[in-house]
């Protein structure tokens, strides 16, 4: 029969658990206020629970070994989403050598060669994304937009690209619809800070010029900016 003394105990330790989780809640939502200027969507709540927090022990649970089809296939893939890549495929993703999928929570699966090096990654069947690693050596195949000089520190945080920030001066944007894979660069950095999509097509986003143009999925050290290659 437990004491009076370990029922106290139990419910002051709950009390404790609950103030800590009220207290991540609060300084939650003031950051969406500070960052987004208007209540979240699903989708951008979804993107602070992908690679923003990844952390490569906790986060993945397996690795799995591709059948040459299913390399073929997401070959196949990447070339309809990048056109620009079909003269360096075969560097990217020689058919000889042997892939695998990381396997990883919250439905997230990262494409890596068997040297262990993170090529592509997605969300449960959203489009391949390559890592910025990738990028860095292939920085042409992705439409590139880039923001102004103030937006770099609120880029490195992992917030969304507010639209004042693609339109202001000192940012560039190239034409692409709505839902597009984006580099996100920066007046006066040579390479990308971000990959992100567009929220909105870049013609509406010069017309609205508010609200978020494009959300940041992947940024310079997140989790799987410092995740290691997988042996």
């Amino acid at each position: 029969m437990c004491c009076p003394n370990c029922n106290c105990n139990f419910f002051l330790f709950s009390c404790i658990q609950l103030l800590h989780c009220i207290k991540f809640l609060i300084e939650l939502v003031v950051l969406c206020f500070k960052f987004y200027g208007h209540s979240l969507t699903v989708t951008e709540i979804q993107c602070f629970q992908y690679v923003h927090r990844f952390d490569e022990k906790e986060s993945v649970s397996g690795t799995q070994q591709l059948k040459s089809s299913v390399q073929k296939g997401i070959r196949t893939k990447l070339l309809e989403l990048y056109p620009t890549l079909e003269s360096y495929i075969d560097d990217i993703l020689p058919k000889k050598d042997a892939f695998r999928i990381v396997k990883c929570h919250d439905h997230v699966e990262i494409l890596v060669n068997s040297a262990g090096d993170l090529l592509f990654f997605r969300q449960r069947e959203g489009p391949w994304m390559p890592t910025l690693r990738l990028l860095h050596k292939y920085p042409f195949f992705l439409p590139l937009e880039q923001v102004d000089k103030g937006a770099i520190r609120f880029v490195l945080s992992g917030a969304n690209i507010m639209c004042p920030g693609l339109t202001s001066p000192g940012a560039k944007m190239t034409p692409v619809p709505k839902n597009t894979v984006v580099a996100i660069m920066a007046e006066g950095k040579q390479h990308a800070l971000a990959v992100g999509i567009t929220s909105l097509s870049t013609e509406d986003i010069s017309k609205v010029n508010k609200g978020v143009g494009v959300e940041n999925i992947h940024y310079l050290n997140d989790g799987l900016w410092q995740m290691k290659p997988v042996k």
